[in-house]
């Protein structure tokens, strides 16, 4: 029994080993595979760094007010990017809103530290530190909008307004039907004063009934004031209105709401605020006697030159005429324009009375250009003080 047992137990153990040699083998675990370490970028060829050329000129340009004032200060902000155009290797730094003349000497004085060698100075409060400054700055040329000073290295530039304004004012006497115009002149100094003189003559010229009423707002760009002086010429009977500040949008906009002509000046974008009563205007296109100064730097030719120009020079410009001006109006005043211009009216030629009755300019004698600036009497025929 235990054999047969144990037979049984061999033969049971046999057929085991038997089956799990004959099983197929498990398939293998596949193995990861190896990871890649991660492609690493192709350095692209070193390619040679650009180096901007260096600017022909750095120049510096400050102004008193905004640049988008619509009026003097657009005007010269205007003229310089012209000249930045035209002359594209130029670098130009500027700066606006610098109406006092501690300011200006800082800013100026940063400019030179950032390269400037030809710095325009365009406000009047900026003439004396630009002056002061010329004297340690020996090698930058300091050109300033409008003044008097002059050395080796300090010179200034302007349009010649006085013709410009004697034409505005044959434009104003023939448009008027009161016969009294008004001006808004921020200070009584030389310059404003020859303007409102030669627009006075102007007007005078066609219409010897027209008086022009002065009033001061002591700000180049107080608009409250600006829109109260308006007002108050208009409540005394003003019925075309123009002036001499920084932005005429005040002046102008004020009138064109109370339906009273305007003439403008500074810029010719100050129309859009007078659809309806705009006459017609001046401004100053610089940009072109602007690129020449620069110009004249870079060629190292520059020379100081007490540099006047006007509407046959391309510095100043005539507005369109607005809707409610007639043909003859247009026609008289253009040719007025062209006759100063062409010397067949000299505005300041005497005999020129001023508002006593006094001579200031006999007959056959002209006042001198240089003496312009610094006239301290109005002519007859205005209304207000000169001081």
């Amino acid at each position: 029994m235990h054999t047969h047992l144990r037979k049984v137990f061999v033969c049971l153990l046999c057929i085991s080993l038997l089956l799990t040699a004959c099983a197929a083998p498990a398939a293998p675990t596949a193995a990861p595979a190896p990871t890649q370490p991660p492609a690493q970028p192709t350095a692209a060829p070193a390619q040679p760094t650009a180096t901007p050329a260096e600017p022909c000129l750095i120049v510096g340009a400050l102004y008193g007010g905004p640049k988008n004032d619509a009026g003097y200060n657009q005007a010269m902000a205007g003229s310089m990017a012209a000249m930045a155009k035209n002359i594209p290797c130029v670098k130009l730094i500027e700066a606006e809103n610098v109406p006092d003349e501690a300011g200006a000497k800082t800013t100026m004085e940063n400019m030179i530290r950032q390269g400037a060698r030809l710095i325009f100075a365009t406000a009047f409060n900026h003439q004396n530190p630009a002056f002061e400054l010329s004297k340690t700055y020996k090698d930058v040329i300091f050109e300033h909008a409008g003044g008097w000073m002059m050395s080796d290295n300090f010179a200034n530039y302007f349009g010649a307004p006085p013709n410009s304004w004697y034409a505005m004012g044959v434009a104003a006497g023939s448009m008027t039907k009161s016969n009294k115009l008004g001006f808004v002149a921020a200070f009584p100094l030389g310059w404003t004063i020859t303007f409102i003189n030669a627009f006075t003559l102007g007007a005078r010229s066609v219409n010897p009934q027209a008086q022009t009423i002065v009033a001061y707002t002591f700000s180049w760009g107080d608009r409250t004031k600006e829109a109260d002086t308006t007002n108050s010429l208009i409540n005394q009977g003003v019925d075309v209105i123009t002036m001499h500040v920084d932005s005429p949008s005040t002046v102008i906009g004020t009138a064109e709401s109370r339906g009273v002509y305007s003439i403008g000046f500074q810029d010719l974008s100050a129309q859009q605020f007078a659809p309806q009563y705009w006459i017609t205007g001046t401004g100053y296109t610089l940009g072109g006697k602007i690129t020449w100064l620069t110009q004249s730097v870079i060629d190292k030719t520059w020379k100081p030159i007490f540099l006047r120009c006007g509407v046959k020079d391309g510095c100043m410009a005539i507005a369109p005429f607005g809707p409610k001006v007639p043909k003859e109006v247009q026609d008289k005043t253009l040719q007025a324009m062209k006759d100063t211009d062409d010397g067949k009216i000299v505005v300041f030629k005497g005999p020129i009375k001023d508002q006593s009755g006094a001579v200031k300019v006999a007959e056959g004698e002209t006042l001198a250009d240089d003496k312009l600036g610094s006239v301290n009497w109005f002519v007859e025929g205005v209304v207000g003080s000169p001081k």
